[in-house]
């Protein structure tokens, strides 16, 4: 499957069939966090960080975090990839270290599924 780009929305029982189709309960996304948009459903965060760059968007701007479908909101993502380590943004480890960042990510996430 191609990797999907979300630039408008995309509905809660969507999402759920994406991640039926790959990892069960879960979807990797990687955002921008400038453009608003999100690419979803990779087997890596990486090929949808990499599409995001071919189409414009800015590495400074990118962070990957999975959405687990069937969890409560409130907790349903895991702000954990291997494209968030950078040292250079006070980011060395997976996790996004940045509570703004985690807070963006969110709005932008819960904006986004319907």
């Amino acid at each position: 499957m191609p990797i999907k780009i979300i630039e408008q929305s995309i509905s809660l029982a969507e999402l759920q069939d994406l991640a039926k189709e790959s990892f069960g309960d879960m979807v990797k996304v990687v955002i921008d966090l400038e453009k608003k948009i999100m690419a979803m459903d990779a087997e890596l965060h990486a090929d949808e960080e990499a599409l995001l760059l071919d189409k414009g968007s800015k590495q400074e701007n990118l962070w990957g975090f999975n959405i687990y479908v069937n969890e409560p909101r409130e907790s349903w993502l895991e702000f954990n990839s291997m494209v968030n380590i950078r040292p250079s943004q006070n980011n060395p480890s997976r996790n996004i270290q940045s509570q703004e960042i985690k807070d963006k990510i969110t709005l932008i996430v819960n904006q986004k599924v319907k």
